[in-house]
């Protein structure tokens, strides 16, 4: 990422302090970004597959009103801090949402900050932590809205739970990680399997997530939902062009196609 671009992105994401190695201006760039590049898989929908070459995310994300998902985001945000200087690279988790844990198709980045270490994630849909998690186990790690706390397990490694909006008792499993070096292979791997398998819920799915000051909109195919405050409103969406007025009053996202080029 050259001075150019990322100039560009901090002036798309709103943010103008002075960027330093620290965790100040960690949570600066996380949640700049978390508020202002949607979640979304609206390439895969058009057919057009998901491209991680460092230069395509920054032309999709940075100068088009588009978002991304984990591989695009986090890759993103990734290149980003180690521009600025931070000791960051990625990481591949395992998925458990449905139950059963999926290969490593989410990239998510840890970031060393002398001692400490932080799970820095803007790509997880809307589970995605509001703002860069401490690693620290079996403690109870609080976001403004939201609860987390990463647990060992025996085969996985580590689990990131959240917890429930239903039910404070309930600790759900997001996903499992552990601390192995990524390779370049390996995320292209994890993303060839996310954008193309008829197994991914990327290619049978229409999503896109946005957090708000004070909650998030998110997207599933047709049914659109604004959590305020704990408050959730649901939208159903008609299935016509005004679908694509929608995604761009609620998640900014402008599509240089017509709606019947959407596939899902």
């Amino acid at each position: 990422m050259n001075n150019t671009d990322l100039q560009a992105y901090l002036n798309k994401i709103g943010v103008t302090q002075q960027l330093d190695v620290s965790v100040d201006t960690l949570f600066a760039l996380h949640n700049a970004q978390h508020r202002r590049l949607p979640f979304e898989n609206f390439d895969i929908s058009l057919g057009r597959g998901i491209s991680i070459a460092e230069q395509d995310i920054i032309d999709k994300l940075v100068y088009h009103e588009r978002g991304g998902y984990c591989f695009e985001l986090n890759g993103l945000l990734l290149r980003v801090l180690q521009n600025v200087g931070f000791d960051a690279r990625p990481l591949l988790g395992r998925v458990h949402l449905s139950g059963t844990p999926s290969g490593r198709t989410h990239q998510f980045t840890l970031v060393t900050l002398g001692e400490e270490k932080w799970i820095v994630d803007v790509g997880f849909g809307s589970n995605t932590p509001r703002a860069p998690l401490p690693f620290v186990l079996n403690q109870v790690i609080h976001t403004d809205l939201q609860t987390f706390r990463i647990i060992e397990d025996e085969r996985l490694g580590y689990m990131l739970q959240g917890q429930s909006h239903e039910d404070a008792s309930q600790w759900l499993n997001l996903y499992s990680f552990d601390f192995d070096y990524v390779f370049d292979g390996d995320i292209a791997c994890g993303n060839y399997f996310a954008s193309t398998s008829p197994d991914s819920r990327f290619t049978t799915n229409r999503v896109a997530a946005l957090a708000t000051d004070s909650g998030i909109i998110t997207l599933a195919n047709f049914i659109l939902k604004q959590r305020v405050n704990g408050d959730v409103v649901e939208t159903l969406l008609a299935d016509d062009a005004s679908y694509l007025r929608v995604i761009k009053q609620y998640f900014g996202i402008e599509l240089d196609s017509a709606y019947q080029d959407l596939k899902l």
